[in-house]
């Protein structure tokens, strides 16, 4: 799964502010630690899609570095951020993988929304139409 660091940074509103120094479009707030780790997922997911959105890459995570937070995207998020990519390195637009799969775009409109929970097996299949694999491991 992608592990992306962040930045925890005291507000003078007495809020944290959540940056991520790889997405430098998600950026968030939070009243406490707890509320600010969970803004910031739904921030990095939003940022992640407008990378999609416009066509560029999804930046990767870098390492964080000893006693770094991170936010960790789900199995499921991961997977649509690889696919993603892989649609964007192969030029494969939307439309294309549509007919790949014989589905309408609008199953692949959902499938490459972070928020909608797709089912495994379909992003799976979207990505053995690129020709690729899936695959899931213990660490």
């Amino acid at each position: 799964m992608l592990s992306y660091p962040i930045e925890l940074t005291p507000d003078s509103n007495g809020t944290l502010l959540v940056t991520f120094p790889d997405v430098p479009e998600a950026i968030t707030v939070g009243e406490s630690e707890d509320e600010a780790l969970v803004q910031a997922l739904d921030a990095l997911e939003a940022a992640l899609e407008i990378y999609f959105s416009e066509k560029r890459p999804i930046p990767f995570p870098s390492k964080a570095t000893r006693g770094q937070r991170a936010i960790t995207l789900s199995a499921l998020v991961t997977s649509k951020v690889l696919l993603a990519n892989e649609m964007l390195q192969q030029n494969v637009r939307k439309a294309e993988l549509a007919r790949r799969l014989k589905v309408n775009q609008v199953q692949v409109d959902r499938l490459l929304n972070f928020s909608h929970s797709s089912k495994i097996e379909m992003v799976e299949s979207a990505v053995a139409a690129l020709g690729k694999r899936l695959e899931v491991r213990l660490a």
